[in-house]
């Protein structure tokens, strides 16, 4: 393997595939690995919260990747610094998010994404029309690429902004994921530092790029706030470039008028790759590892793996693990293992009542203590129904099971609550837009 970085990314994936998205985005996305040498990995986070939270909730799966990865027990040392704690404060910008392989020549062109690639090029060359002052036709403000998860939406972004950095030196360009924007925005709030966040988001961008943008559905003030923040770039010419799973009309609490500022520059769409673009992602991320894999070996997992760039990606990047720590060359053997271990045979990880509870946790602002536990506020109560309701919708566990995931509660109660929830759902249009979209978002994390 080339470094740690790269069995880091190794070990991320194999823990991606086993926690829901929204889990993963929060606790794992910004774990950084400081080195890896004897046996033992250190890993860093950005403040001491996260640190505790990941040991406690998360410290075994890790320490199960790592094995997996490495084929032998590996030691971990979790480490909190002060300078990376407040290097974390600001908000990402081009300078931290580029990658210079997630770039257009790196991203393998199908007819599934075609669209959304030629699109994203153009913006790139001509970001809001401030190289051509609006005389170029083929500019498209905003930018709206949809599809499910996995299948090149934030590689699109890292490109557009690394394309940008490159021909345009003076633009800034800041990513961010619209969590990250929701929470740095409550935080403003809490600090009476609202003025400085307008600034920063609305007087000193020239290309935003929001990943995610779903997430913010239903949570009114941050909707407002992203609502004049979209208008203020976009009326100064600022290129604003968003990404979702699903396109504006089925985010169902999301406020109409952000929907329509959404619908009026382009929509391009992202679909999952053909069998021929499937092969060529394979052999270019072999590539990039110079790795040889025999055609034979490309076709099985190309065969295996349909719906996830990410998933063909982790296969490839886990046997060229395999092939480095065992000294071996790749065949159809050891790919079977790797795709095995990658995504379970292939087959969608089963639902959860942790992927609902984490999922109701974070659209209704309810932690997921007060969520099992016994308290009856009104707002605790509703999330603790709603948790009811989804798991019911969508997994075929009985009341009493349901009952016994929370202190043991008996099945009548379980049954009543539910029943509450289905009359709530018919009188409160908002409330079943909220509970359709924890049920899209819970089925995109499958």
């Amino acid at each position: 393997m080339n470094n740690f970085n790269e069995l880091w990314q190794s070990v991320l994936m194999y823990c991606k595939e086993r926690v829901v998205s929204t889990a993963y985005d929060l606790w794992f996305s910004s774990i950084e690995i400081v080195s890896f040498e004897n046996g033992k990995a250190t890993l860093s986070f950005s403040n001491e919260f996260k640190k505790s939270t990941v040991i406690s909730q998360y410290g075994d799966l890790i320490s199960e990747g790592f094995e997996k990865i490495c084929g032998f027990p590996v030691e971990i040392e979790y480490i909190c610094p002060e300078n990376i704690a407040s290097k974390k404060e600001s908000f990402q910008d081009l300078e931290n998010f580029k990658n210079d392989i997630l770039t257009f020549d790196n991203f393998i062109v199908g007819p599934s994404n075609k669209f959304a690639y030629t699109a994203a090029k153009a913006i790139a060359a001509d970001p809001g029309g401030q190289i051509s002052k609006g005389n170029n036709l083929t500019n498209y403000n905003p930018l709206f690429i949809y599809g499910n998860s996995g299948l090149g939406k934030t590689h699109i972004l890292n490109a557009i902004s690394y394309e940008v950095k490159k021909n345009f030196p003076e633009m800034k360009v800041v990513y961010i994921k619209s969590e990250e924007f929701a929470n740095e925005f409550i935080s403003c709030l809490g600090k009476h530092t609202v003025d400085e966040f307008h600034d920063k988001y609305r007087n000193n961008i020239d290309v935003f790029l929001v990943d995610d943008i779903q997430f913010i559905a239903g949570k009114t003030s941050t909707e407002e706030e992203f609502f004049h923040t979209f208008n203020a770039l976009v009326d100064k010419g600022k290129q604003v470039v968003l990404t979702s799973d699903r396109p504006p009309k089925e985010i169902h609490t999301l406020a109409d008028r952000l929907r329509s500022r959404f619908v009026s520059g382009l929509l391009a769409d992202i679909q999952t790759p053909e069998y021929e673009t499937r092969c060529a992602i394979i052999k270019r991320k072999a590539e990039l590892l110079n790795f040889e894999i025999p055609d034979n070996v490309v076709n099985y997992i190309a065969e295996r793996i349909k719906s996830n760039i990410r998933q063909l990606e982790g296969t490839t990047k886990r046997l060229h693990a395999m092939c480095v720590f065992s000294n071996q060359v790749p065949t159809i053997s050891l790919a079977q293992t790797a795709i095995k271990d990658i995504i379970q045979d292939v087959q969608p990880l089963p639902v959860t009542i942790n992927r609902i509870v984490e999922e109701v946790s974070r659209t209704t602002g309810v932690s997921i203590e007060d969520i099992y536990s016994k308290k009856r506020s009104s707002n605790i109560s509703l999330a603790r129904k709603m948790c009811f309701y989804i798991i019911r919708e969508t997994t075929s566990m009985s009341y009493e099971a349901i009952g016994k995931e929370f202190n043991n509660m008996d099945h009548s109660s379980v049954l009543y609550n539910i029943q509450k929830m289905e009359t709530l759902l018919k009188t409160d249009s908002n409330l079943n837009s909220r509970v359709l979209d924890i049920i899209n978002n819970i089925k995109d994390s499958n």
